[in-house]
């Protein structure tokens, strides 16, 4: 496509190319969850005692309202596109923290006492940080909808990393860029990916902010020689306002990355975060914490679904799966039972009279429709009620309750030579792979997950998949 011809296509779709509709969005959804979880707070005091205080008197509090977004602002939620998950977690519950704390502060200096307004503003922050990120994943659900938070990028890339970057920014709700245009001189991208038209000039840069003040380039040309890089920057690049190197899609997947000076020479500095006995600790404290509190209360229920699967087929209630966990180490994985007891007859039968379904099965280690689950199995199965045993193995230390898959020894070569690194830490009961899908992800895409984790870790990540990770449960998807 020629520029001539790029001008009416991109003129005739796009008319916005600043975030600030975006940000504004943002800001009523994080006005909205905060008066949310003042509400909360002022309930739960009213509901204890109506005699301390009115649970309607919340809303006359709506004027703290502006120190929250002003610390939000602080802490980069805005305008709030291109977050890490974990960083807007962690930015949420400091910000709230400093907020509240703030509020508490005031008035016992006001009122030399600490009363029952000031325990509902103590709730209030216990709540916040949950109900301000469901407010934003509903505002970022709105705005995908009608297409408000499509802010312009420049893709420089055609080849396979620009590709992704493509396919990312196309899927994702909350990225908040749409690439408009791909810029690549190699004749063999073709014309347009994705209906995302493709031009073949790198230095078109600086024309396409002058004529449609496109403000975010975002380079993924990972194959360019350092010189070559340098001069794609310096004469084109560098027109827009903001710009992202996206340096390798493989081997640098990481939000935690700082930048070192080595006597002038610029390094990237990375560290395996979970090799820290401290991190560990910490890792280890919150497994312990969740498990106990989390299982004591759900006790009831998990002795239901025992009493289902007792009584929808012969066999025990619980079933002990070989896996391998840390560093390789065989364990028993708890599972309620799902399957008939000769599940692996009926597998051999069934993969020998098909093909595909043995090419399903040699894919992925799963089938849509297994023969050998029984009809509760079904059930706890596609809502994964079926893996809640498995905290018994976070208690005995075998498992964590988030982080990679863990795997049976047919699926180590599926890995390749990530097998090792992947699995140097624990095993987890739910984890980034199963919050984006699931069973329906290929390995290469399970590797890319557990890779970035791996090297991502923190505890507002942990927080934020057990966060997703009910979500991803309700839907269902990829699991079977």
């Amino acid at each position: 496509m020629t520029l001539c011809e790029f001008d009416g296509w991109y003129r005739a779709r796009y008319h916005r190319t600043s975030s600030a509709l975006t940000a504004t969005a943002l800001i009523v959804a994080d006005f909205f969850g905060v008066m949310v979880s003042f509400g909360a707070g002022f309930f739960l005091v009213n509901l204890y005692d109506m005699s301390y205080i009115n649970f309607r008197s919340f809303v006359t509090y709506w004027p703290y309202l502006p120190i929250f977004i002003l610390i939000f602002q602080i802490m980069n939620l805005y305008p709030g596109v291109s977050l890490a998950p974990a960083d807007e977690l962690r930015g949420f519950t400091i910000g709230s923290l400093m907020a509240h704390g703030g509020i508490i502060v005031s008035r016992y200096i006001e009122d030399q006492e600490f009363d029952a307004i000031s325990v509902a503003f103590i709730i209030s922050f216990i709540f916040s940080a949950f109900i301000l990120m469901v407010c934003r994943d509903i505002m970022h659900s709105l705005l995908g909808k009608i297409k408000l938070n499509n802010i312009p990028a420049v893709v420089f890339g055609g080849g396979p990393a620009g590709q992704i970057m493509v396919d990312r920014l196309l899927k994702s709700k909350k990225a908040g860029y749409i690439p408009v245009v791909i810029l690549d001189d190699n004749p063999e991208c073709g014309d347009e990916y994705r209906g995302i038209p493709v031009i073949r000039d790198i230095h078109l840069g600086p024309e396409l902010v002058a004529r449609y003040n496109i403000k975010m380039a975002i380079v993924a040309m990972p194959s360019l020689q350092p010189e070559e890089m340098a001069r794609l920057i310096n004469y084109s690049v560098s027109a827009f306002r903001y710009n992202v190197l996206i340096p390798d899609f493989v081997t640098l997947n990481n939000i935690w990355v700082s930048v070192r000076d080595f006597d002038g020479i610029l390094g990237l500095a990375t560290s395996h975060r979970l090799r820290m006995p401290w991190n560990l600790a910490i890792k280890r404290l919150m497994d312990l914490t969740i498990v106990i509190i989390g299982g004591l209360a759900l006790l009831p229920f998990f002795l239901f679904i025992a009493l289902l699967v007792k009584l929808s087929s012969p066999g025990p209630v619980l079933y002990g799966h070989k896996r391998l966990g840390l560093n390789g180490k065989t364990f028993k994985a708890y599972k309620f039972r799902s399957m008939a007891m000769d599940a692996d007859k009926k597998l051999e039968e069934f993969l020998a009279s098909d093909p595909a379904l043995r090419d399903e099965w040699e894919a992925s280690r799963k089938l849509k429709n297994d023969p050998r689950v029984t009809g509760i199995g079904k059930l706890i199965r596609r809502t994964s009620l079926d893996e809640f045993p498995q905290l018994i193995n976070v208690l005995k230390g075998e498992m964590s309750l988030v982080g990679p898959r863990p795997v049976v020894e047919a699926e180590v070569e599926k890995y390749g030579e990530n097998y090792n690194r992947i699995f140097s830490v624990k095993p987890g009961l739910t984890g980034l792979w199963q919050v984006s899908g699931r069973s329906d992800k290929d390995y290469a895409e399970r590797v890319s997950y557990d890779t970035y984790y791996l090297q991502s870790w923190s505890v507002w990540l942990d927080i934020w998949v057990i966060y997703k990770t009910p979500a991803a449960v309700l839907k269902g998807k990829g699991a079977y």
